[in-house]
C-alpha cells in the first residue's frame, strides 16, 4: 500500500514514529518526506498493513497534525526491511510547518540531570520539542535547510540522529555542548563577562539591572517582576508608560502565587505552544505596581526553552518578559540590530549563535466562554493554518490591516495567517511585514493570483499591494473582513447578521466606521444599522485624547441651552481646549465623522474620570472595563428602530451615563450599566434585523470585543433571545484577523466570479 499524509508531519517525530510502527507490525516498505507531507510504502500481511494504515493516524505523535490521507494498493516489491529514505525536493512545496515547541518534560529531565551529557545545556531538544518556524529557512524540514545548518553533527549526536529507536532520529535542530550553540553574556558595551553566563544573568537580574535576552524568535527585556525600580528603569527606558508588562513565572506554583488559575487557565499556561495568558491577578502578590498599572489582569508564561528554565531556576522568581524593542517597533531579532536598538535600555545581553530566521513575538491569549481565545497569534501557532470553509480557487495574498497587522497567503483550504507584525507606522514594521511576506510565499509556494487589502488608501499595508505587478486586486471594506473572518473561523459561510465594533475602519460612505450591523456571507454584505456618526475633533487626536470624544458626544447629548457638559469634571479639566474642539466641531474642519464603537467608550471612560489621555491603543476602554461594579444588571434605555434600515443615537446612551452620575451613582455603577446598556442595545437591533431578514446567526467581530464583559454579556442575552451565537476561535477578533478575513472574501468572489462566468466582483450588496 502506498499512503501519502499530508499536514504538520515534519519537525514533529512522524517518521520515526512510523518507522517504529511498521517494525511492530513486520512490515517492509519506506518513508520519505517530500514538498507535501509525507509518503510511505509497506507491503506484507494484509491484516497488518490494515492495522498499520489506521495506526497512522489513531496513534500519530501529539504534535502532528494530520489533514489529508489517501491510500492506494501498489504491487509487491518484495522488499525486506522499512527504511527512512533521503528527503525530496522536487515539485510544488505544499508541505505543513510545524509551529514553535515547549520544551518537554524527557529533554528537561535531561538538562537538570548533573549526570547527563546535556546537563545545563539551553539548547536541549529533540523530536517532540523545540525551535521549528523561527529556524527553517526552507522545506522539506531537514537540517541543511535550517539555522542549524553550521553546526555539523560530534559523533554522539550522529548516532542519536541516525538511531530508529532514540527519541532524537532525525530531530532536525539536534545538538549537544560539544557540536551546538552556545551562550555568552555581554555588557552594553559587548565586552564579554567571564563568569556563567545564565547564573550571572540571574545574579544581575536580582541586583535590578535589566538584561536583554535573546529566545527563540527575537530578543526580550527581562527585569526582576518584584522590583519597583526596576521595573520602572525599564518602562522608561523602553518608553512604555503604561501598557503592561508580560510575566515569566519559574513553574505553575509561582504563577499561581500571581494570579487566579482555573483547570483551562492551567491547560493554556502549560500546552506546547506556551502562550501567555491574561489571567486575574492576585491581589496579595508581590508584582511590582509598574508591571501592570491600574489594570486587574496579568499576562503570564511559563519558561517555554531550556535557555528559560535555566535562568528561571537561577532566579527562582517572576520575571518581566517584555519584547525587545522600543514602543512601537518590532522586536530586535538579530545580534547587531539588538546592540543597536537595545543598548540604551538593556545593561547587560544574554545571546547564542544560533541565528533566528524569522522574527516572532510571544502569543496572547485568554480564557473566554470555556476555550481558549487567541488575542494575539504568533510563536508556537504560526505558522499552522487555519482552514477555508470555501476552498481557495487560486492563490490568494491578504495584507491586512495597518495596526496590529498580519498578512495571509492562501492555497486551496489552507490559509497561513502570519505570525504578529505589529502596527505599520515604522520602516522597521514595514520592513517585517515585506520579509514576511517575501519568506511565506517561499515556504509554502504560493505565488498569489489575487492581492487582497483593505480600501483604506492611506494604510501602508493598502499601498504595497497596489504597487504589486500582474495580479487582480481585491478591496475588502473593513468590517466585513471582520465579519467574514468570523464566519470563517467557524467554517461557515453565511449569510449572517455581523455585529463589528472596533476603533476605526474606512466606510464605503467616506465616513470612517466602526459601530456596524451588517448582513454579509463571505463573498457580500449589506450595512442594514450603525452608531450615529459625530464628529472626531482634531481628527486623531481623538483617538489618543478620550476628552475630545467625550465632547462630541456630549454636545450631541444636550443642546446648548442645558448647559450640561460645561459643569461636568472632564470639561473642568480641559477648560482651556473645550472652547477649541467646539469650534472644530461646529466649523467640521478637522473633525472626521465617525460611528465608531470604540470612540464611544472612549467618550464614557473620559466622562467617568477614567482617562482624558491614552499612552496605548484601547487603554481607556480596558480601564473602563476593569472599572464596572460586578454584579450590577442595571441598564439605560436606548431606542431600536423596528425597521432596517437604522441609526443607533450613542448619545442617548451618553445622556443615561451623566443623569446616572449627576444622580449620585458611583462611577463603578455606572461603568456597568454602561456595558449592559451596550449588550442589550445589539441584542435589539439583531431582533429588529432578524424580523425583518428572517436571520438567526450572528457573528461578533472587532477590537471591541475583547472586552469580555461586554462579549459574555451580548452572548448571554443573544443565545437567550434564541439567536445562534459566533465568535472568534483560531484567530484574533481584532484587527490581527483582518488578513484571514480578507482570504475568505477573496476566495469567495473569486469562486462565485468562476460560477457566473465573470470577472471578480469588488463589492456587492444583498
Amino acid at each position: 500500500m502506498r499512503i501519502r499524509v499530508d499536514g504538520i508531519v515534519q519537525g514533529v517525530g512522524f517518521r520515526p514514529f512510523v518507522f517504529g510502527l511498521a517494525q511492530s507490525l513486520s512490515l517492509a516498505g519506506s518513508i520519505v518526506n517530500d514538498l507535501r507531507g509525507v509518503a510511505i510504502e509497506v507491503e506484507g500481511i494484509v491484516s497488518h498493513i490494515a492495522e498499520f494504515r489506521a495506526r497512522v493516524v489513531s496513534e500519530a505523535p501529539p504534535l502532528a497534525s494530520i489533514q489529508n490521507v489517501i491510500s492506494e494498493s501498489i504491487p509487491i516489491a518484495n522488499r525486506s526491511v522499512f527504511e527512512i529514505l533521503a528527503s525530496h525536493a522536487d515539485g510544488e512545496r505544499d508541505v505543513l510547518v510545524s509551529p514553535d515547541i515547549a520544551t518537554c518534560a524527557d529533554c528537561l529531565r535531561e538538562i537538570f540531570d548533573p549526570m547527563d551529557r546535556r546537563y545545563r545545556y539551553p539548547f536541549t531538544n529533540c523530536t517532540n520539542c523545540g525551535p521549528r518556524f523561527t529556524v527553517v529557512r526552507g522545506v522539506p524540514y531537514d537540517r541543511s535547510l535550517t539555522t542549524m545548518a553550521e553546526f555539523p553533527l560530534c559523533a554522539d549526536c550522529a548516532r542519536e540522529y541516525h538511531d530508529p529507536s532514540n527519541r532524537r532520529f532525525h530531530a532536525e535542530p539536534l545538538c549537544c555542548p560539544a557540536c551546538g550553540p552556545s551562550v555568552r553574556l555581554l555588557d552594553r558595551n559587548g565586552i564579554a563577562q567571564a563568569d556563567d553566563p545564565i547564573r550571572k544573568a540571574a545574579e544581575l537580574l536580582s541586583s535590578g539591572k535589566v538584561v536583554a535576552v535573546k529566545g527563540l524568535g527575537g530578543y526580550h527585556l527581562a527585569a526582576l517582576a518584584s522590583n519597583e525600580n526596576a521595573v520602572k528603569l525599564l518602562r522608561s527606558r523602553k518608553h512604555r508608560e503604561d501598557k503592561p508588562f508580560a510575566v515569566m513565572a519559574p513553574n505553575l506554583e509561582s504563577a499561581r502565587a500571581l494570579a487566579t488559575i482555573d483547570a483551562l487557565e492551567e491547560r493554556a499556561l502549560t500546552s506546547p505552544r506556551r502562550p501567555v495568558v491574561l489571567l486575574n491577578r492576585r491581589p496579595d502578590s508581590d508584582l511590582a505596581h509598574s508591571v501592570a498599572p491600574s489594570n486587574r489582569f496579568i499576562g503570564v508564561m511559563l519558561p517555554y526553552t531550556p535557555l528559560h528554565h535555566l535562568l528561571c531556576e537561577s532566579v527562582k522568581a517572576p520575571i518581566v518578559f517584555t519584547s525587545g524593542n522600543v514602543s512601537d517597533e518590532p522586536i530586535a531579532y538579530t545580534d547587531d540590530d539588538a546592540a543597536k536598538r537595545l543598548s540604551p535600555i538593556a545593561d547587560y545581553f544574554l545571546i547564542h549563535n544560533r541565528q533566528i530566521h524569522i522574527r516572532t513575538d510571544d502569543s496572547v491569549v485568554r480564557v473566554s466562554r470555556g476555550r481558549e481565545v487567541p488575542q494575539r497569534r504568533s510563536r508556537g501557532y504560526a505558522p499552522q493554518p487555519v482552514e477555508l470553509p470555501l476552498k481557495a480557487r487560486r492563490p490568494i495574498l491578504a495584507c491586512g490591516a495597518e495596526l496590529k497587522n498580519t498578512f495571509c497567503v492562501a492555497k486551496r483550504q489552507h490559509a497561513f495567517v502570519s505570525h504578529h507584525i505589529g502596527d505599520l507606522e515604522n520602516f522597521e514594521t514595514l520592513r517585517s511585514f515585506r520579509e514576511g511576506i517575501d519568506h511565506f510565499r517561499r515556504l509554502f509556494d504560493v505565488n498569489p493570483a489575487i492581492v487582497a487589502f483593505d480600501l483604506h488608501p492611506e494604510y501602508l499595508s493598502t499601498k504595497y499591494a497596489l504597487d504589486l505587478k500582474g495580479v487582480e486586486f481585491v478591496g475588502v471594506q473593513h468590517h466585513h473582513a471582520h465579519i467574514a473572518a468570523c464566519l470563517a473561523d467557524n467554517g461557515e459561510q453565511g449569510p449572517s447578521i455581523g455585529v463589528a465594533f472596533d476603533g476605526l475602519g474606512f466606510g464605503l460612505d467616506g465616513t470612517i466606521w466602526g459601530g456596524e450591523f451588517l448582513i454579509a456571507d463571505l463573498a457580500k454584505f449589506e450595512r442594514v444599522g450603525h452608531l450615529e456618526a459625530v464628529p472626531m475633533p482634531g481628527g486623531t487626536a481623538a483617538i489618543k485624547q478620550p476628552w475630545r470624544m467625550a465632547g462630541s458626544y456630549l454636545r450631541k447629548a444636550y443642546s446648548e441651552s442645558e448647559n450640561v457638559p460645561a459643569h461636568l469634571e472632564v470639561a473642568e479639566r480641559n477648560a482651556h481646549q473645550w472652547p477649541q474642539i467646539s469650534a472644530l466641531m461646529k466649523s467640521r474642519v478637522n473633525s472626521p465623522l465617525t460611528s465608531s464603537a470604540g470612540r464611544l467608550f472612549d467618550a464614557v471612560a473620559a466622562i467617568l474620570s477614567v482617562r482624558d489621555a491614552i499612552n496605548y491603543e484601547g487603554q481607556a476602554a480596558i480601564e473602563l472595563e476593569q472599572l464596572a461594579a460586578v454584579g450590577e444588571d442595571d441598564a439605560y434605555e436606548v431606542a431600536v428602530p423596528a425597521a432596517i434600515p437604522f441609526e443607533l443615537h450613542g448619545a442617548a446612551l451618553v445622556r443615561g451615563v451623566v443623569d446616572d452620575l449627576r444622580a449620585g451613582s458611583s462611577v463603578d455603577v455606572v461603568a456597568a450599566r454602561f456595558h449592559n446598556s451596550i449588550a442589550l442595545m445589539i441584542v435589539n437591533a439583531c431582533d429588529t434585523i432578524r424580523t425583518a431578514r428572517g436571520l438567526a446567526q450572528v457573528a461578533l467581530s472587532g477590537g471591541v470585543f475583547q472586552n469580555q464583559l461586554l462579549l459574555e454579556r451580548t452572548v448571554r442575552l443573544l443565545e437567550q433571545a434564541g439567536f445562534r451565537v459566533l465568535t472568534h476561535r483560531q484567530v484574533p477578533t481584532n484587527d490581527a484577523g483582518i488578513s484571514f478575513g480578507q482570504v475568505a472574501v477573496a476566495a469567495a468572489r473569486d469562486c462565485a466570479a468562476r460560477c457566473q462566468g465573470g470577472g471578480l466582483v469588488q463589492w456587492e450588496p444583498f
